[in-house]
């Protein structure tokens, strides 16, 4: 049974997968959604441990 780590490769090698990944990179590309992963990431880093 492959792990999920070769099925995830699997998938991202297949046509159905590269097309995935550019729909992503289009998407990433977009100034307005390069904003929202900022803030984010921002509210992600600034989380204590522990603290919900």
């Amino acid at each position: 049974m492959p792990s999920i780590v070769q099925r995830v490769m699997r998938f991202l090698n297949s046509p159905n997968g590269r097309h995935v990944v550019e729909l992503g990179r289009r998407e990433l590309a977009k100034p307005a959604n390069q904003e929202k992963l900022r803030r984010l990431a921002t509210r992600a880093l600034n989380r204590r441990p522990g603290h919900r």
